[in-house]
């Protein structure tokens, strides 16, 4: 375990104009890796503090290891303050509005005439171009980049069920910024590094894009796709549960028939490669699923355990509090919430040299308490 401050990124200055989940998701990568992260909040304090619902967990999630100072950027005083914190910055990560910074004063040529070293990350909605001054969320960047098409089932678009893009992007930013230090190390400047959540999705349904490319054919959406191997679905089993299995190599497919007494397909010559098995899945299916539904979820995973087979129950977020894979390898963090209570979320999904950063953490506290 590596405690705050001391990972590979120790020393670093990093200063936070950011709210909601992209800019705050690239700062908590860098906090949790050891840098020196200050988040600047208004007055009354950043707004995603209190989200109900399914924005409840965002401030919690993405601010551990990070403190607040509570400024008025509208006042010269809040000003100067944030000027002398950029002042002596490495990396400011900002995700508002385009323009919004820079109409205070605190956009990248003016902040680095004082400071020409400063990495200065924007994270908006698009890369410069024709939607650049339009407002974009996680879901408009779903729904725009067709990654929200490719979940839902056909004439039903959906939104994957957590702020990937919000997340990805900032990631994406993170590897930029990482990328500007090195530079700086090299140059002694700065530069100005910008990620989006509608050049994101691009990328992540860039799979789709190439499947076009290379067979003339539009993917169609998930639920609805021709698979590329026959076994890759989720059955039901004998207590109603669903477990997920996939059957990705001619090898695993005479190793799960083996499993499952399935000798009627395993020894089957037509079936032995996987794009004929693919071509009868509509009879391969039925006689998979009766045989698989003949086990309760529990003898089901105990017979695929080191089977080698891809298989997985089907979980929810709350099942993780306590998944023993993520006890025993360190991939929940202790996270003092600002009313005091402790939690367990997830670390960093990284290790370096066997550390994990998953050293107990707090969020910043509010600025009736700071």
């Amino acid at each position: 375990m590596v405690e705050a401050g001391q990972g590979p990124l120790a020393g670093l200055k990093v200063v936070e104009f950011t709210h909601m989940v992209m800019g705050p998701a690239a700062g908590v990568i860098l906090a949790d890796l050891g840098a020196e992260v200050t988040r600047v909040e208004p007055r009354e304090g950043d707004h995603t503090r209190h989200l109900p619902g399914s924005g409840a967990g965002y401030f919690a999630m993405y601010n551990r290891n990070k403190r607040s100072v509570f400024l008025d950027l509208k006042s010269e005083d809040g000003l100067d303050e944030a000027r002398a914190l950029c002042a002596q910055a490495d990396v400011l990560i900002e995700n508002f509005r385009p323009g919004a910074l820079d109409r205070l004063g605190l956009s990248y040529d003016r902040l680095s005439q004082a400071n020409p070293g400063l990495i200065y990350y924007s994270a908006k909605g698009f890369l410069p171009g024709p939607y650049e001054s339009r407002t974009a969320l996680d879901e408009v960047a779903q729904m725009m980049g067709g990654l929200a098409y490719m979940t839902g089932p056909p004439g039903r678009p959906l939104r994957a069920g957590a702020s990937v893009i919000d997340v990805t992007g900032g990631m994406f930013g993170v590897i930029g910024v990482l990328a500007a230090l090195e530079e700086r190390r090299r140059t002694g400047r700065g530069q100005l590094v910008r990620s989006s959540l509608f050049e994101t999705t691009a990328f992540l349904v860039g799979q789709h894009m190439a499947q076009k490319a290379v067979t003339g054919q539009a993917a169609n959406p998930m639920p609805a796709r021709l698979s590329a191997w026959s076994i890759y679905d989720v059955f039901t089993t004998a207590d109603g549960q669903g477990v997920f299995i996939g059957v990705v190599t001619d090898a695993l497919w005479l190793k799960f028939c083996d499993l499952f007494d399935l000798g009627v397909l395993g020894g089957q010559e037509r079936l032995r490669r996987n794009a004929d098995r693919v071509a009868a899945r509509d009879d391969i299916l039925p006689v998979v699923r009766e045989a698989v539904g003949g086990f309760t979820a529990a003898e089901l995973l105990a017979r695929l355990e080191g089977s080698g087979l891809p298989f997985a129950p089907i979980g929810k977020p709350e099942d993780l509090f306590d998944d023993p894979h993520l006890k025993a390898s360190g991939g929940l963090t202790t996270v003092t919430l600002p009313d005091g209570r402790a939690v367990d979320l997830p670390s960093l999904p990284l290790e370096m040299a066997g550390r994990r950063f998953n050293a107990p953490a707090a969020t910043p506290a509010p600025p009736e308490s700071a």
